[in-house]
């Protein structure tokens, strides 16, 4: 059997992983996948992965980083099917959703994860800055997102990619850490374009195959309790 070109180093819990795996399902490149944590101290991922971030993907041309880069990457080894348009503004517009999604939602909602996610605890004050930079941010993607049907018009584009594995986390974060979905509260639907984009095949693919390594997890979590 011959080895896929690329291998997708991450794991299928992280929503970066995600967006970069369908991108790779949308544009049929062939792909393995390597089970990598985060925070290794691994020479072996540290000299793909300077910080120890997943994903990162393997090539043969050498190792690249970073969820967006390989995105970009991806797009320029097979332009089609397309995921930013030809036209030059309209790229650089896919690429402004896919920026105010993952820096100015996700990044900032990331400092509820603790609590939402994983039994920690976040500050009073933490939260209160949170819900305030939220509040802001998710009016200026109001402005911006376009939902008709896709994210950023008529074409599904990276920026779907990026929303569909994001915005389900924001909301249920800021629901659970501050008693408000923040994303409805500020006007954006986000739950019928997540259940439209999660009908395409590589989206149901995504979604089964993280549901299975949710249920090992828990089965082993359970073992290793017992």
């Amino acid at each position: 059997m011959t080895t896929p070109p690329i291998t997708l180093c991450g794991f299928s819990l992280s929503n970066y992983h995600n967006k970069v795996k369908l991108i790779l399902l949308e544009k049929g490149i062939p792909f393995e996948e390597e089970l990598i944590k985060t925070h290794s101290d691994s020479e072996a991922v540290l000299s793909c992965s300077p910080l120890a971030k997943i994903p990162f993907i393997r090539t043969p041309q050498g190792a690249l980083c970073e969820s967006q880069v390989i995105a970009e990457y991806l797009e320029a080894l097979q332009p089609e099917p397309r995921l930013l348009p030809a036209d030059p503004y309209a790229a650089a517009k896919v690429r402004e959703l896919c920026t105010f999604v993952e820096l100015h939602l996700e990044l900032v909602a990331r400092e509820l994860y603790a609590q939402a996610f994983f039994g920690g605890q976040v500050s009073e004050g933490t939260q209160n800055r949170v819900r305030r930079q939220l509040i802001k941010n998710v009016a200026g993607f109001k402005r911006l997102a376009r939902f008709s049907p896709y994210l950023a018009g008529e074409q599904f584009t990276l920026a779907d990619c990026a929303a569909w594995v994001s915005l389900p986390l924001v909301a249920m974060a800021s629901k659970a850490v501050l008693g408000e979905d923040l994303l409805a509260a500020g006007g954006v639907d986000w739950k019928p374009y997540v259940r439209f984009i999660g009908e395409r095949p590589a989206a149901q693919r995504v979604t089964a195959e993280r549901k299975a390594d949710q249920e090992r997890a828990a089965a082993a979590a359970t073992a290793r309790g017992g």
